[in-house]
């Protein structure tokens, strides 16, 4: 039974890993400002683990300037993600 859950929590794991290389990596490469720049500006806006989720899942549910943690300058310059095709559960685990 043990085996049984280490292999699943693993499995779970590794999908999770694969979700944020394939939908968040993948774009954010080619981009100057890496994905750690923006989680960091994130934790200076929201400040907490738990506001920072929510603020991000509502970015990615609807992608505005508005609800952007980017500066205007670089939204015009980069521009607004488009909407995520994720579903909750899959931007949770990502």
């Amino acid at each position: 039974m043990v085996k049984l859950l280490l292999i699943f929590a693993l499995s779970i794991s590794l999908h999770a890993k694969t979700l944020y290389e394939y939908n968040c990596v993948s774009c954010h490469e080619g981009m100057t400002i890496t994905l750690d720049k923006f989680f960091f500006r994130y934790l200076l806006k929201y400040s907490s683990e738990e506001k920072v989720k929510r603020a991000m899942m509502d970015y990615f549910k609807d992608p505005k300037p508005e609800n952007s943690i980017l500066e205007p300058w670089l939204i015009s310059r980069i521009g607004v993600k488009k909407r995520t095709t994720l579903t909750d559960k899959e931007l949770q685990n990502a």
